[in-house]
């Protein structure tokens, strides 16, 4: 037979080592130091459970507690928190060294909108053929990106060269 995992937080389900506890009521009363059994007795007969909750203490504190309704209200906090949480994405952005400045200006909306959702924005320039004699160019545009969306965003990752292509990441300030 396997022993029980190990839970964090108050102890359920074991015994109570210490043979006086300091007793906390279902109100949040204190009701002060008594014997183990004693203080288990009384929570029986509200029909709750023992719950050490301190049990560094010097006596140990001990709550009157519905187990199964603690258990039920600590996962509903969790799912709330878990869902209320916000994760960043990564959108991307492809752009070419020489774009004309009615596509560049349909690229910056997009960014735009990806900015003020919260997400990152990664724009990918891409060098075709003899476009690579010319990276210049290539640097140029992403400097000209990173002042036009200077006042919302920060540049999290500055322009470098991987392969045929100049990456650079955004994200909000």
């Amino acid at each position: 037979m396997m022993a029980p995992p190990v839970k964090s937080g108050p102890r359920f389900d074991q015994l109570i080592q210490s043979d006086k506890v300091r007793v906390i009521d279902e109100a949040g009363e204190n009701i002060g130091v008594m014997y183990t059994n004693e203080a288990i007795e009384q929570a029986a007969s509200v029909g709750l459970n023992l719950v050490e909750v301190s049990p560094n203490a010097d006596p140990p504190v001990c709550k009157f507690l519905d187990v199964g309704k603690f258990r039920y209200e600590a996962q509903k906090k969790a799912n709330l928190a878990r869902k209320s949480q916000k994760t960043q994405e990564i959108k991307e952005i492809k752009v070419r060294p020489n774009i004309d400045d009615h596509d560049y200006d349909v690229k910056l909306k997009a960014m735009n909108k990806f900015i003020d959702n919260g997400d990152k924005v990664k724009v990918t320039l891409r060098f075709r053929g003899r476009e690579m004699a010319h990276q210049h160019l290539g640097l140029d545009l992403l400097k000209r990106v990173q002042e036009d969306m200077g006042e919302t965003t920060k540049v999290e990752s500055f322009p470098r060269l991987e392969g045929r292509q100049m990456v650079m990441v955004l994200s909000p300030k």
